[in-house]
C-alpha cells in the first residue's frame, strides 16, 4: 500500500502533494499544447496556404511563433500558482513574467510592421524585389523598438527610467554631432528606399561613372561597372548628384552623322537620303525615323541619319548599328561615292589653278 502519509510532509511551505499537482497540471498542460501546435496550427498553415491574402498567414504564424511560447509559459505560471512561494521566488518569478512578455510583445510588433510594410511593397511594381531590400530598414525599426521595450521593461521592474532617457538624450546629441556624415547615410538610405530613384538590378549613370546597382545599404550603395570593379558610393553622395536610371527605357534613339566628299554630283545628293533610309529600314529592331543632308562641314557635305533601337539592351543597340554602318560603307562603294577627308588647299593669288597644301591633314 502506498504511505500516503509521505504526500502531506511538508518541504519549503509547500506539500509533496502540491508538487505532484504542480507537475502534473506542467506535463499535462505542455502535452496540450504540443497537440494544439501538431495538429491544429499544422491544418491552420495549409488551408491559409491555399489563399490569395497573406493576413491570414501571418495570423498562424504569429499563433505558432508567439502564441504557442505564450502558452508554454501560461501553463508553467499557472501550476505554480498552486504552490505557496517565498517572497523571493515570488519576485523572481515575477520578473520572469515581466521579461517574457515584454519579449513577446517587442517580437509581435517588429512581425506586425514587417508584415505591413511587405505587404505594402508587393503591390509595388518588382514588390518581391523590393521586399529582399527592406533589411537595413528592418534593422533600424527593430532596433528602435527593442530599445523601447528595454526601457518599458526597466520602468516596470521598478527602476527610475528619467535618468536612462535623459542620458540617452544626452548620448544621442553627442554621438549626432560625431557622426553627422553616417547619420546623414543613414537618412538618405531611407529616400532612396521609400523615394526609390533605382532599385537594385537598375543601370544607372552617376556623372562619369556607370554600371548595374547591386547593393543598396544603409551608408552605402555597390555599383557593379562595366569593366568588372565594384564602385561604392555614399548614399549622401547618390541623392546629391543627377543620376541616370535607364531601368524603364524601352528603347534607345540613336543619332549620327557622315559627311561625303565635295566632288559627290549634286544630282546624287538626294539619292543619298534615300539610300540611308533603305539601310536603316533593312535592320531589326528597327524604326527609321529620318535622313537628312544637313549641313556644309568643312571637310564635306554632311548627312544627319535618326533612328530608333525597339530594345533597351546596349549589345543590340550596338550591334544593330554596327550593322548599318557596314551596309553604308557597301552602299557607297557600289556607286562610287567617297566619304569627305579633312583637306586643306592652299589658293595662290595670280594664278589659275588651285594647289594641294604640301601637307594634307588626314
Amino acid at each position: 500500500m502506498i504511505n500516503l502519509d509521505f504526500l502531506q510532509k511538508v518541504y519549503w511551505r509547500n506539500t509533496v502533494q502540491d508538487y505532484l499537482i504542480t507537475l502534473g497540471i506542467i506535463m499535462l498542460g505542455l502535452l496540450l499544447v504540443r497537440l494544439f501546435k501538431k495538429y491544429i496550427i499544422a491544418k491552420l498553415k495549409i488551408l491559409t496556404s491555399r489563399t490569395k491574402s497573406y493576413f491570414d498567414d501571418y495570423l498562424v504564424d504569429s499563433m505558432d511563433r508567439f502564441g504557442i511560447p505564450a502558452l508554454n509559459f501560461a501553463v508553467i505560471y499557472f501550476a505554480l500558482d498552486f504552490l505557496r512561494l517565498s517572497r523571493k521566488v515570488d519576485k523572481i518569478v515575477t520578473i520572469a513574467t515581466t521579461i517574457i512578455i515584454t519579449i513577446l510583445v517587442i517580437r509581435i510588433l517588429s512581425s506586425a510592421i514587417l508584415l505591413l510594410l511587405q505587404a505594402n511593397l508587393r503591390r509595388q511594381a518588382q514588390g518581391e524585389e523590393k521586399v529582399k531590400q527592406m533589411g537595413g530598414l528592418m534593422l533600424i525599426i527593430n532596433s528602435i523598438i527593442w530599445i523601447l521595450g528595454i526601457v518599458f521593461l526597466i520602468d516596470n521592474l521598478g527602476y527610475n527610467v528619467s535618468t536612462i532617457i535623459a542620458g540617452l538624450g544626452i548620448g544621442g546629441i553627442a554621438i549626432a554631432l560625431a557622426a553627422q556624415n553616417i547619420l546623414g547615410d543613414v537618412f538618405n538610405y531611407f529616400v532612396i528606399f521609400f523615394d526609390r530613384p533605382f532599385e537594385v538590378g537598375d543601370f544607372i549613370i552617376i556623372d562619369t561613372k556607370m554600371g548595374v546597382v547591386d547593393y543598396i545599404g544603409l551608408k552605402t550603395t555597390r555599383i557593379k561597372s562595366l569593366s568588372g570593379e565594384m564602385l561604392v558610393f555614399a548614399n549622401s553622395d547618390l541623392t546629391g548628384s543627377r543620376i541616370h536610371n535607364y531601368k524603364n527605357m524601352q528603347q534607345r534613339r540613336v543619332v549620327f552623322k557622315i559627311q561625303l566628299d565635295y566632288k559627290t554630283p549634286v544630282e546624287r545628293l538626294a539619292e543619298v537620303s534615300a539610300l540611308l533610309k533603305q539601310v536603316v529600314e533593312e535592320q531589326s529592331p528597327v524604326r527609321f525615323d529620318r535622313a537628312h543632308f544637313m549641313n556644309y562641314g568643312s571637310y564635306g557635305l554632311e548627312y544627319e541619319i535618326v533612328y530608333f533601337v525597339l530594345d533597351a539592351d546596349y549589345t543590340v543597340y550596338m550591334n544593330v548599328h554596327q550593322r548599318v554602318n557596314i551596309r553604308i560603307y557597301e552602299e557607297l562603294q557600289k556607286r562610287g561615292l567617297a566619304f569627305a577627308l579633312p583637306t586643306q588647299y592652299l589658293y595662290i593669288s595670280g594664278m589659275e589653278k588651285d594647289t594641294d597644301s604640301s601637307a594634307r591633314m588626314q
